[in-house]
């Protein structure tokens, strides 16, 4: 047997004999990982360790690859197993995503499940005329944005530091099924995933990969179901952990934007005003509203008339009448209302890379006002300090006012 090849020091090309301890266990090339003495490794030590990470970086991919992890492309309907140029505006990146998942047999689904294309939707007359719900369209509606309520609290349920926003995904797309749903946005258009999550800088339309949330993110779930014939629709955005006040300041606004536009729906109202109420109190806070992506009528459509921007001036048509099912989904950003669309097709992200917030609701236009088809539940999970010290506020003035009706009596 031949003697065996002689390596060269990685840093000063003497004759080497010690080897890296963390190449050996990378299986890295042993002419890179070679060292005359400890000397000349912890001199080498602040670049060399660069070639591990790199290594790291290659096997994750290789991993991916393996398991059907790749990257998004051309709205859903590609993949790469490579991350695409792009000049990201703020700090996030996408990930690989994971394989599309199954949807047993006894789901009804829409007409895009099988094929990514929608069919009724494009060439219905309720693009442009506002439907009037049936009586048992409402109740369906009803049934069907619990649900959706129900889905989008499983999912605030499991968000903290380290999880995957596939893992919500899955968490969303598990919740949908065991409740006899079709998450709406499934292959709709050809989107890959069950829900959205738009993290940070994205606006909308996120699409869950293999990114950990970290402490500090803000994180917007936005649900769909469909169940019986309808759709129900809904977002919230969440804290990560600690979050700066900052952002914190960003997302109570977003809430009370939907709130305060919410309370002027009633019959008779323009859909334009809508915009106003939300333009007002974002601006006066300090921030934009997108003006790209509008709220939209719902119902055994997923998407219909009525668009409803939400930012002021707008050249909105109608007026609100009763049995109209609609959304409010108030996007707003931290810097400037432009945004820029990822190459994957859908993930929109703000134009600075500051960061964006959204809610949305699905509302019912009644005789008398608004009723919110999904409004939160006793059992929805307490998330948003505002709205604990609302009702403990409230608890306390109901307490004062008895005390006073009790002593009154007592007089």
């Amino acid at each position: 047997m031949a003697d065996a090849a002689i390596l060269s020091c990685a840093r000063c090309s003497k004759p080497a004999n010690l080897q890296c301890p963390k190449c050996v266990e990378l299986k890295l090339p042993r002419e890179a990982a070679a060292f005359c003495t400890q000397d000349c490794f912890k001199e080498s030590w602040s670049s060399h360790k660069s070639v591990h990470v790199k290594a790291k970086q290659s096997d994750g991919t290789r991993s991916a690859e393996n398991e059907g992890w790749l990257y998004c492309m051309k709205n859903g309907k590609s993949r790469s197993p490579k991350l695409p140029y792009f000049e990201w505006t703020g700090t996030l990146r996408p990930y690989p995503i994971s394989s599309k998942r199954v949807v047993p047999s006894l789901i009804d689904l829409p007409d895009w499940a099988a094929d990514g294309i929608p069919k009724e939707e494009p060439s219905s007359d309720l693009q442009r005329i506002v439907e009037i719900k049936t009586p048992d369209q409402i109740e369906r509606m009803r049934e069907t944005c619990r649900i959706a309520r129900e889905v989008l609290d499983a999912a605030a349920r499991v968000i903290r530091p380290g999880i995957t926003t596939d893992e919500i995904d899955r968490v969303v797309h598990d919740a949908t099924i065991a409740a006899g749903g079709y998450p709406s946005p499934l292959n709709y258009h050809f989107f890959p995933k069950s829900c959205c999550t738009s993290v940070n800088e994205v606006i909308c339309h996120g699409i869950p990969d293999a990114r950990k949330l970290e402490d500090g993110d803000i994180v917007n779930v936005d649900v769909t179901v469909y169940y019986k014939g309808v759709h129900g629709d809904l977002n919230d955005t969440y804290f990560v952990g600690n979050v700066d006040e900052e952002s914190r300041r960003l997302v109570q606004c977003t809430y009370e934007c939907l709130e305060k536009a919410i309370a002027i729906v009633k019959p008779g109202v323009r859909f334009r005003e809508v915009g106003e109420v939300i333009n007002r109190h974002a601006t006066m806070a300090g921030f934009s509203v997108v003006k790209s992506i509008y709220g939209h009528g719902i119902g055994e459509l997923f998407h219909c008339a009525p668009n409803i921007p939400h930012y002021a001036r707008n050249k909105a048509v109608g007026v609100m009448k009763a049995g109209q099912t609609f959304t409010i989904e108030p996007m707003i950003n931290a810097g400037v209302w432009r945004d820029r669309m990822w190459p994957d097709g859908w993930t929109a992200v703000t134009a600075d890379g500051k960061r964006s917030a959204q809610f949305e609701h699905t509302l019912l236009v009644t005789e008398t006002g608004v009723e919110v088809l999904t409004a939160r539940l006793p059992s929805s999970p307490k998330v948003y300090p505002w709205l604990e010290k609302s009702m403990t506020e409230m608890a306390n003035r109901t307490t004062v006012c008895l005390v006073h009706d009790v002593l009154d009596q007592q007089h």
